[in-house]
């Protein structure tokens, strides 16, 4: 089962004509992909979300705060659509996938991640890279530095005792594409957070209440 669900902002930027720079980062082959991380999967929903819709520049300087970073006008602009692909068994969600384009030292780096339904990565890889040290950021020994991790270690990881900056650059000549990797998983967890996980705590407080 597949199911195809357009935010409306999306939805018009497409009738309207997407722009070169607002080019988002979705699943190459979603049916393989999801298959490999969530093989229990019966199906899947994909959502498009743009920060213009969830909130403008408001949202923007709110995830360049967490970020600690400014987005990039070309890679991050406001009207960028995001893929979030919600994963089921039968009606319930058990994971996300999804990916951000992170501006790297030989071009886009597009970096996929698989949670769980609290944003917990299980899975983590390249879907493009350029680098010629590619194989080296391929390697499962490096991807595998980053299970486990959630945005909360991302957000406490200052300090050599950090999880985050225990992960180790696997080559000896790209640190540029290995800093745009820690800083590309990190905005995809903001990002997956203040569009999917926070949205969804808002439905359930909602519910709660009116109990």
């Amino acid at each position: 089962m597949i199911v195809m669900v357009f935010a409306i902002g999306a939805a018009l930027h497409i009738a309207g004509g997407i722009s070169f720079a607002a080019i988002g980062c979705s699943l190459n082959d979603p049916d393989r992909d999801i298959k490999k991380f969530f093989p229990r999967s019966t199906g899947y929903r994909t959502e498009f979300i743009t920060m213009q819709e969830r909130g403008g520049q408001r949202l923007k300087e709110e995830v360049e705060r967490t970020l600690g970073d400014t987005l990039d006008p070309l890679y991050e602009s406001l009207d960028v659509p995001y893929s979030y692909y919600r994963i089921l068994r039968g009606k319930e969600v058990i994971g996300y996938m999804h990916g951000v384009n992170q501006k790297g030292m030989y071009g886009t780096l597009q970096i996929i991640l698989a949670t769980d339904p609290t944003g917990t990565i299980i899975g983590c890889y390249y879907q493009k890279i350029a680098s010629p040290e590619a194989a080296k950021f391929r390697e499962s020994s490096f991807a595998g530095q980053f299970i486990g991790l959630s945005l909360a270690d991302f957000l406490n990881s200052s300090g050599a005792s950090g999880r985050v900056a225990a992960i180790k650059d696997p080559t000896m000549n790209n640190h540029r594409d290995f800093t745009a990797t820690i800083r590309g998983i990190k905005k995809n967890l903001i990002l997956l957070d203040e569009f999917i996980l926070s949205a969804k705590k808002v439905t359930e407080n909602t519910k709660a209440g009116a109990r």
